[in-house]
């Protein structure tokens, strides 16, 4: 009996292009909790000023999409730091976690692409 891996998505996998250098990107405090991955869409948390999972059902800021989580980070009960992409990007929606169409539109103000 063998057994089948799926391999998750890797750092910055789902980037087909973004702007020069690194001006996409931006280092972020994400919010204690469960391991995110990469690709992972992410809301900011008004209350605290940290990003967490987007969250279509939520009340607290993680309901819009701002931005996408750049590599996996493993779960926390603290703060962790990361990188996401933030603006001028094309991206995979085939390598993205917690995509809808409302995330897909607020992406777009942020001049984040889905190809």
């Amino acid at each position: 009996m063998s057994t089948i891996r799926q391999e998750p998505v890797h750092a910055g996998e789902f980037l087909l292009s973004e702007g020069n250098g690194q001006i996409s990107r931006e280092a972020i405090n994400v919010a204690p909790g469960p391991a995110l991955v990469a690709g992972q869409l992410l809301g900011l948390v008004t209350a605290t000023g940290e990003f967490a999972a987007y969250n279509p059902a939520g009340e607290d800021g993680s309901e819009k999409a701002v931005c996408i989580l750049f590599a996996s980070l493993g779960e926390s009960d603290i703060v962790r730091r990361g990188r996401a992409v933030v603006r001028l990007a094309e991206v995979s929606e085939a390598l993205l976690t917690g995509l809808d169409a409302d995330a897909e539109q607020a992406l777009a103000a942020h001049n984040i692409i889905l190809r």
